[in-house]
């Protein structure tokens, strides 16, 4: 009897399926371009669907679940989810390292900032073991982040004495540089504080903050990225990472990269032109109905000053505060790429 009751035990394990992993997903800002376009339809059907059914996905977002901006990347190390992206620059108080990754000012292209992340990588995947307790599977673009302002401005000069709302630590450095005065204000304060006057102007993408309605509350926008590209990392808990099967693990890498990183980055650029469109009404606006804002180009002059106080002075900065040996890391991959040498 027990002969034949261990044999039938050993026919249902055999018989039955093998349980299917499950993940905890915390995504970007839930009514973003990135997260509506590419980070919902990945996790939500693409990479389930690659699978097999061995991963099933339970996805929210960031902002959805409460979360702190700064909390983010330290609970994913902690394990109260399995896999976290969003932008890079919150998580530079802990890791001040990081914001080497997201450099204003230096990539003008799609391309030329897909280079640059892919320079950093390496970095990046340093800092996000050591500091998060994770290992990074993407780093994806948010357009690049432009200046909105509820004031008259006809070039870099005028921001002088506003206050403006800055994407991240390293722009607000150089905003403070060029005179401005940086105020920390989370994106979605920002068009309360642009409506009482908290802020003159901000910082941010041109689709965010088309779709965030910052048109609304202002009336003159500079396409000059004077807040880089502010790259969204995601990355999963490196407890849960190294459990899994490495047959598993490439399916994950392979998927994120083919079917999420690279298509945002390739609709990186075009976005940027129709996003601009969809702000001023110079041109077709794909997204839905053309708004008004005043159109202001930065000059060769405006540029070539930013540039300036970015490499004299904002970046050496940086270097002192990273310390170690982050800028001659930065210098030997980033710079290379870039053209930029920290002294």
């Amino acid at each position: 009897m027990r002969k034949s009751l261990t044999l039938v035990a050993a026919s249902m394990t055999l018989a039955a399926p093998a349980m299917a992993e499950n993940l905890a997903v915390v995504g970007s800002w839930s009514g973003l371009p990135l997260h509506i376009e590419y980070e919902a339809p990945f996790w939500g059907e693409t990479l389930p669907a690659a699978s097999g059914g061995d991963l099933t996905i339970e996805l929210t977002t960031h902002n959805q679940m409460g979360l702190g901006l700064g909390d983010i990347y330290p609970l994913l190390g902690q394990g109260v989810y399995d896999v976290a992206m969003t932008v890079a620059d919150y998580a530079v108080a802990d890791a001040p390292e990081l914001e080497g990754l997201d450099v204003p000012l230096i990539a003008l292209s799609a391309e030329e900032a897909r280079a640059m992340v892919d320079a950093a990588r390496p970095m990046v995947a340093d800092i996000y073991h050591d500091r998060f307790n994770s290992h990074v599977l993407a780093i994806a673009p948010y357009p690049p982040q432009v200046v909105f302002c509820n004031a008259e401005i006809a070039g870099l000069d005028d921001l002088q004495g506003l206050k403006v709302r800055a994407s991240g630590r390293m722009t607000a450095k150089l905003l403070e540089a060029l005179g401005a005065e940086g105020v920390n204000v989370s994106f979605s304060e920002v068009p309360g504080a642009l409506q009482k006057g908290v802020v003159d102007c901000a910082v941010t993408g041109a689709g965010s903050g088309y779709s965030a309605g910052w048109w609304e509350v202002s009336t003159h926008l500079m396409p000059l990225p004077l807040g880089g590209w502010d790259p969204v990392v995601t990355a999963m808990n490196l407890d849960k990472w190294n459990g899994l099967s490495s047959e598993m693990q490439e399916l994950i890498q392979t998927q994120i990269t083919t079917e999420f990183e690279d298509p945002a980055w390739a609709t990186a650029q075009n976005a940027l032109v129709n996003d601009i469109a969809c702000l001023t009404g110079n041109g077709d606006c794909p997204a839905g109905e053309s708004r008004s804002m005043i159109l202001v180009e930065a000059s060769d002059a405006d540029f070539a000053k930013a540039r300036e106080i970015l490499v004299g002075e904002v970046l050496p900065e940086w270097a002192e505060r990273a310390g170690g040996d982050w800028a001659e890391r930065w210098n030997a991959s980033v710079g290379q790429v870039v053209g930029v040498t920290i002294n």
